[in-house]
């Protein structure tokens, strides 16, 4: 079976149905149902089974043997959250245990990074040098948490320390499984709509053009940017749950022809905001209008004003599919999903 985390959410319901169009529907959905308005994500797709997170890994543990890989996508993803104990439970310690897991029953394991690990971006964009990515320091609790997971994985797998991860677990360990981390950069695409502030600047604008047939872009606090050229890299998720599969694929070859380790998941092409909306409202039939407004307090010290991910790791791995441009993406998000409030 397979397992997906994160099952309600945007990119983990994305994945579910990607996986039915590719055949597969022995699978695990993983996610908080109680959470009622997130379910209409699920509802059209075919899964084996629910299992509530806060069970999961005793779940686990008893079923590992028709277990065949873990998509890891679950995960607070609220930028604006700043109480850390909810980020040290749900994405770290939950990560950890998760892991820990899948390496003792020698279960792939695919998971979720961020690109909110790159902070400001003064030291890059590069996937390729672990070593830098351990000096990376994030602008918010939410990057601090997928940072400080993929720092204790890079280390874990270093020292090889598995004299403390047997007395945490027990039992007999294998070497590491295969396991890959995806630091995704900008995602936008259908099934978000539950996602309220957290949204893509994409679904923001369709709604603001929906219903003022304008739209508020932040002002730049910068020199060295004006308003609504803040740039970052925005992908697909009809992309990303490609290069998901991809990577599932190379897990279930003996021996895997990727290295594990940790890859960025963007197009390797940053574009503006005043890009975006353009776009959108070229799709919408209307009318440019645009008020460049303050950007709020509470995120204006943290927020990014450039990212573009360096996609050398991924293509000398063996990717060689291209991404969605922005212009097709928008396209068909607002098109084929948005107007006509479809789910993926």
């Amino acid at each position: 079976m397979v397992v997906v985390t994160g099952a309600l959410g945007f990119i983990g319901s994305c994945l579910i149905s990607y996986l039915n169009q590719k055949g597969i529907e022995d699978i695990v959905a993983v996610d908080d149902f109680s959470k009622k308005e997130k379910d209409i994500n699920l509802a059209h797709v075919r899964i084996h089974t629910r299992v509530e997170r806060d069970v999961f890994l005793d779940w686990f543990d008893q079923n590992h043997p028709s277990v065949s890989i873990v998509f890891h996508l679950g995960a607070r993803t609220d930028t604006t959250e700043f109480d850390r104990s909810i980020f040290l439970k749900l994405n770290l310690d939950y990560s950890r245990y998760l892991f820990l897991l899948c390496q003792k029953y020698s279960k792939p394991i695919i998971y979720a990074s961020s690109a909110a690990t790159y902070g400001a971006g003064e030291l890059g964009y590069s996937d390729n040098d672990d070593a830098l990515t351990l000096k990376l320091k994030p602008l918010n609790p939410y990057g601090d948490s997928k940072q400080d997971f993929d720092k204790w994985l890079l280390q874990m797998v270093e020292s090889r320390e598995i004299l403390n991860t047997k007395s945490f677990l027990g039992g007999d360990l294998a070497e590491f499984p295969f396991w890959v981390g995806l630091k995704f950069f900008n995602v936008y695409g259908p099934n978000e709509y539950h996602k309220g502030r957290m949204a893509s600047t994409i679904f923001h604008f369709f709604n603001q053009i929906s219903e003022k047939g304008s739209v508020n872009l932040f002002q730049s606090h910068r020199s060295d940017f004006k308003d609504g050229e803040q740039m970052r890299d925005f992908i697909y998720v009809k992309d990303v749950v490609k290069v998901l599969f991809w990577f599932y694929e190379k897990s279930k070859e003996p021996i895997p022809s990727v290295k594990s380790g940790i890859y960025n998941l963007g197009t390797g092409k940053a574009r503006s905001f005043n890009d975006l909306v353009t776009q959108v409202f070229k799709n919408t039939n209307k009318s440019w209008s645009v008020n460049y407004i303050p950007t709020p307090e509470d995120i204006r010290d943290t927020y990014q004003y450039f990212t573009e991910a360096d996609m050398k790791k991924l293509q000398s791995a063996g990717y060689t599919e291209g991404f969605t441009s922005l212009e097709e993406g928008i396209a068909d998000y607002v098109q084929n999903y948005l107007a006509p409030k479809k789910y993926f």
